[in-house]
């Protein structure tokens, strides 16, 4: 019959190098991280923040870039009063424009509804977060 101890003496004959290196390891390890945790708790440092001023874009701009910056707002459409439902022209869904999905449309891509059969009509669907 085999017994417990004779079992646990093969063991540790067999393998004995194997375990005494990897309780070597962790126990390594173990000592590693505390001694971090350690020293991290001696360093007691604030916060980095980061500031950065802001700069009034339109001193800074030469003549050329302002006209470019005028043309630019001249082409792009603003959401009418009167837009009862916006969509883009890269999607096929219509929102409300209060809708947080409306807001992230870019201006140059919007396109305004004046009712819910305007934007049917053109293919658009009802965005099920929006309109319920």
């Amino acid at each position: 019959m085999f017994s417990l101890p004779s079992a646990i003496k093969n063991f540790w004959h067999k393998y004995e190098e194997k375990v005494v290196l990897i309780l070597g390891f962790v126990l390594a390890c173990a000592i590693s991280f505390e001694a971090g945790i350690l020293k991290g708790s001696e360093i007691k440092e604030n916060p980095l923040i980061i500031e950065k001023p802001i700069e009034n874009n339109t001193t800074n701009l030469s003549s050329e870039s302002k006209e470019n910056t005028e043309k630019s707002k001249e082409k792009i459409p603003s959401v009418d009063k009167q837009c009862v439902f916006v969509g883009s022209k890269n999607s096929n869904k219509y929102h409300t424009p209060e809708c947080r999905w409306a807001k992230n449309i870019k201006p140059e891509n919007l396109v305004c509804f004046f009712s819910e059969d305007d934007a049917k009509s053109k293919g658009y669907l009802p965005d099920k977060n929006c309109i319920k």
